[in-house]
């Protein structure tokens, strides 16, 4: 097969990701499981083939052997836009192709939580983190509230993304767009000189290091929304990703700036529909209330999953009760639920209606 052969393949059976490996037969990811293609298993000369399909100049295969990685957004005529990964295993090329849907779905059509998205989305300054696994919807969820902006306000939206993933048109915003490696070079060098750029929301791909963590809270405090997304399961482990980023001397300065800063955390997990129709995220929804301030601040961050469970007030829910309510509106079975529960000893009390007391 050629590179387009199994891109449109991917596309006609709404795969979310294609798996490509010497010595294997190609696989999609359906559902959020993985199925083997009818197809032979690949040579090492096949995988090099379609690393120079993609990759089509000298220069990019040869920084690609120097690098060992490539990461890259990739257009297909017919069929849509494509985040590729190729990387090198046991000498030989492989590949990660992940699907990116031409349109970006509203909150409702996500299934995210409509009115904190709203929220969260309107708000005027600060810092908001979206977190979860690889594949978890979290650049589709974040992409969602910058076309919600895009169409409900009136802002200068900057992303910096590597690559870029889904290409948004003005509405009643202004969205530029930025690659690493094309327009910049890293997420610190492009929020060096932000405020030249004066803009109302910065959109940063991903925090992994303390100078992007330093260059996004420090542009919070300027006045910018700032949304970003971090690999960590829930709320709790994000704050304390976000303080450990750092050394244990400005641990305390950290915490103060994240109880001013930190407007809320969404932590999301996508989970196989009853119905076979797709997937449906989880979620964990954390709002800074003055409580949780607090706790930051003091740094007594495993009190605030019980606020988070009481919180419904102001919008905040924890993963246990989001699988709950997702198996009591039919939408997954228990079985799935409780498969994906942190405990599923609580979560087995949680759907009949006990609480448990500390």
């Amino acid at each position: 097969m050629k590179t387009k052969d199994l891109l449109l393949m991917m596309v006609e059976r709404q795969a979310s990701d294609l798996f490509l490996r010497a010595d294997s037969s190609p696989r999609l990811r359906l559902e959020g499981r993985l199925s083997t293609i009818e197809h032979p298993p690949l040579s090492v000369d096949d995988m090099w083939r379609l690393t120079k399909e993609l990759l089509s100049t000298d220069e990019q295969i040869k920084k690609f052997k120097e690098d060992m990685d490539s990461d890259f957004a990739f257009s297909l005529e017919g069929a849509g836009r494509f985040r590729i990964n190729i990387f090198l295993q046991r000498g030989t090329p492989a590949m990660v192709v992940r699907y990116i849907k031409d349109t970006v779905g509203t909150f409702e059509q996500l299934n995210l939580p409509v009115e904190i998205m709203k929220r969260f989305s309107r708000e005027t300054q600060g810092l908001i983190l979206v977190s979860g696994p690889a594949g978890s919807g979290k650049s589709t969820s974040i992409s969602s509230m910058i076309q919600y902006i895009n169409e409900n306000l009136e802002k200068h939206i900057i992303t910096v993304e590597d690559p870029i993933e889904f290409l948004f048109k003005d509405k009643n915003s202004l969205v530029n767009q930025r690659e690493l490696g094309i327009d910049v070079q890293s997420y610190p060098s492009a929020l060096k000189h932000f405020t030249m750029q004066s803009p109302d929301v910065i959109y940063i791909g991903v925090i992994r290091d303390p100078e992007t963590m330093q260059a996004a809270m420090s542009a919070a405090e300027t006045g910018v929304l700032v949304v970003s997304t971090m690999h960590t399961i829930d709320s709790v482990q994000t704050i304390e990703r976000v303080i450990n980023l750092f050394p244990p001397y400005l641990h305390d300065e950290v915490k103060m700036q994240l109880s001013l800063l930190l407007k809320g955390i969404i932590s999301l997990r996508l989970m196989p529909r009853q119905d076979g129709a797709g997937r449906v995220p989880a979620f964990e929804t954390m709002v800074l209330t003055p409580t949780v301030a607090r706790l930051i601040r003091e740094g007594k961050l495993t009190e605030i999953k019980h606020f988070i469970e009481e919180g419904a007030m102001f919008g905040m829910q924890s993963f246990k009760q989001s699988l709950v309510k997702l198996v009591k509106e039919g939408k997954i079975s228990e079985e799935e639920a409780r498969s994906y529960a942190d405990s599923k000893d609580e979560f087995d009390l949680e759907l009949r209606g006990i609480k448990r007391i500390a």
